[in-house]
């Protein structure tokens, strides 16, 4: 019920915020597909700082969120020594914020609550356009931002050998605004055979590791998610290797960024990012995050352009009005799970 209660009220702030804001958007000549509260007159398609220095922000206390693509609550304690970290080296208390849905995250930094996180490589777009935030790191190593790829799973028992072979079978996405879980799949699986909503109808899971679990229990007969998130799983002895078989690998895409909010006074953002440059991961957090030791500096424009064109082929651009869909449709999700949980055990 709270998870419900938590995205239905995500949605209803967004919407407060909008009518809030509609009045006081900042008159500009350029803004892409940002909303109305944000301006991009250097067209870098990220939010520009605002023009009035009244409205920039330099709290006492920082906010912190890593995205939902799997259970909250394991991040807080694999984010603690670098929550701890971030906090000496700003000299502000830190305070990690467990968000359950992607338009939760969002809402809280489009309001002003969430002030830097991690953002799962499909809502980046949201993001950026909804909330005004900023990428501007993202795992990797010394050389090169680590991306991940869609990777089509199967039961290591079942008799699937190529993603073709699921026509007319039970697949499962993870949700609407996913890259790897819903987006890229309608545009990379049509050229291997399998068309989504012809071939076959999408169930949405809720989750890259909900669809792994899925398959494994035989909920579902295969499903694309993000390899990274696998692989995890398995590092962390959420399922075994052998468990699982991958049939189909895309093309490398961007991991989840890291942002900040773009009205935050630019000698704290600039503060902020170089924290995050100059930070080595824990042994815990390279062992988590696939070998990944630091964060690497990424450019919206450049590094997520793989991902826009995805969206905008999918019909579905990081919009206003598709914002909205993705949020009630989290709304609905929730509800539906918090009913079920509720009804008596047979």
């Amino acid at each position: 019920m709270m998870q419900f209660r938590l995205a239905a009220l995500a949605l209803a702030a967004f919407g407060a915020t909008m009518l809030a804001n509609d009045a006081a958007a900042q008159a500009c000549s350029n803004r892409g597909q940002l909303d109305d509260m944000y301006c991009d007159e250097n067209k870098d398609l990220v939010a520009d700082l605002p023009t009035d220095q009244r409205r920039w922000k330099n709290p006492s206390v920082l906010v912190f969120a890593y995205t939902p693509v799997e259970d909250p609550a394991v991040y807080e304690n694999i984010f603690k020594p670098f929550t701890e970290y971030l906090s000496k080296c700003t000299a502000k208390r830190v305070v990690y914020f467990p968000v359950q849905s992607n338009s939760a995250e969002i809402e809280a930094m489009r309001s002003g609550r969430l002030h830097v996180a991690g953002f799962s490589t499909g809502p980046t777009g949201f993001a950026v356009n909804m909330a005004g935030a900023i990428p501007f790191a993202a795992k990797g190593t010394a050389e090169q931002v680590r991306g991940y790829h869609l990777a089509f799973v199967v039961k290591a028992d079942s008799p699937y050998q190529k993603i073709s072979d699921l026509k007319g079978k039970k697949v499962a996405h993870t949700a609407p605004s996913s890259n790897s879980g819903n987006l890229a799949p309608r545009v990379l699986f049509p050229e291997q055979g399998l068309v989504p909503d012809t071939d076959y109808k999408p169930l949405m899971s809720g989750g890259h590791d909900k669809t792994v679990l899925g398959v494994v229990a035989g909920d579902y007969d295969g499903g694309p998610v993000a390899s990274d998130v696998l692989e995890r799983m398995i590092v962390r002895g959420t399922i075994k290797q052998e468990q699982v078989r991958v049939i189909y690998k895309s093309q490398i895409f961007p991991t989840s960024s890291f942002a900040y909010a773009h009205d935050l006074h630019p000698d704290l953002a600039k503060k902020l990012t170089q924290c995050f440059y100059d930070f080595r991961f824990t042994a815990e957090m390279t062992k988590e995050f696939n070998g990944d030791d630091r964060f690497f500096p990424i450019n919206y424009q450049k590094d997520w352009a793989a991902v826009r064109k995805v969206a905008e082929e999918t019909g579905t651009p990081f919009n206003k009005a598709a914002y909205e869909r993705e949020a009630a449709r989290e709304a609905e999700a929730a509800r539906k799970k918090a009913e079920d949980a509720a009804k008596p055990k047979q």
